[in-house]
């Protein structure tokens, strides 16, 4: 799929998330832009972290800019509305975008209420109780110390 849109703007995407001062946390943030990357077929796509941790919005813009935007979209990989959606990552994307006159830019909304979102939860518990009861491996997300445990 091109980064390009029927007007024919060169479109970026800054994936942003909380960050966190746990680096796996973070890290997992990388392993969901190399998916939406690989899944949607967009060229440029960038992580970045609102707080705590590097890149920031304003360095993940600036590559969407470097790679050649002109329209950076950025997507908040959060669950729900909330003031980093509607007071913190719109303010820190302006903050961004200033410092690119002629690029526009655009903040979505949040993950949200989706049915996928039901059948990603419904796997999820699936694998977790089947995990518990040794009948699979981890989901993933889990390791050795953070795994899944049935707990009496």
């Amino acid at each position: 799929m091109q980064s390009t849109s029927a007007n024919s703007e060169t479109i970026g995407i800054v994936v942003v998330d909380h960050g966190s001062r746990r680096a796996a946390s973070n890290e997992l943030l990388l392993d969901v832009v190399q998916l939406f990357r690989q899944t949607t077929g967009r060229e440029i796509v960038e992580a970045a972290h609102m707080e705590l941790a590097e890149p920031s919005i304003a360095a993940a813009f600036a590559r969407c800019v470097d790679q050649g935007a002109t329209l950076v979209v950025v997507h908040p990989y959060f669950l729900s509305p909330g003031r980093h959606w509607s007071e913190d990552i719109p303010r820190l994307a302006a903050e961004a975008a200033a410092n690119h006159p002629g690029v526009r830019h655009l903040v979505t909304a949040p993950l949200g209420l989706h049915t996928k979102m039901a059948e990603i939860m419904a796997e999820r518990v699936e694998v977790c109780l089947a995990r518990c009861r040794g009948e699979a491996a981890t989901c993933g997300i889990c390791d050795e110390q953070t795994r899944c445990q049935l707990l009496d």
